[in-house]
């Protein structure tokens, strides 16, 4: 068997949703902002995917760091890129558009963080 070497490894949405549930698996949506606050998968990190190259130090080295797009293409690229930052990999097969026609669940609008103490200094 031949590997495509170009290709990150895919799991289905339900795959990595188990796998967030279980604790083995962070799910990285690469999307725009705008796009993110529409509609995003529960539980999902953001780091968009043009600035993935200076926050790869932010994502676990002991898990598997799934990535997620609309459809599959700009997380394909970011598990490539985190890939041969020695991250292991795998890409939401689908995208969003797969995960929410698996019925998992989804959130909308503005994202709450919790405050920054340093902000109030």
């Amino acid at each position: 068997m031949m590997l495509n070497r170009n290709r990150p490894p895919q799991l289905s949405p339900r795959e990595a949703a188990a796998g967030v549930r279980a604790g083995e698996v962070v799910l990285v949506d690469v999307r725009d902002p705008a796009e993110r606050a529409e509609t995003r998968p529960a539980g999902s990190r953001h780091v968009p995917l043009g600035d993935l190259s200076t926050r790869i130090g932010e994502l676990p080295r002991n898990r598997t760091v799934s990535f997620i797009c609309r459809s599959g293409s700009r997380s394909a690229m970011a598990a490539r890129a985190a890939a041969d930052h020695g991250l292991i990999v795998a890409n939401v097969r689908g995208g969003l558009l797969a995960w929410t026609d698996a019925g998992l669940p989804v959130e909308h609008g503005p994202e709450r963080h919790a405050p920054n103490p340093e902000e109030n200094r």
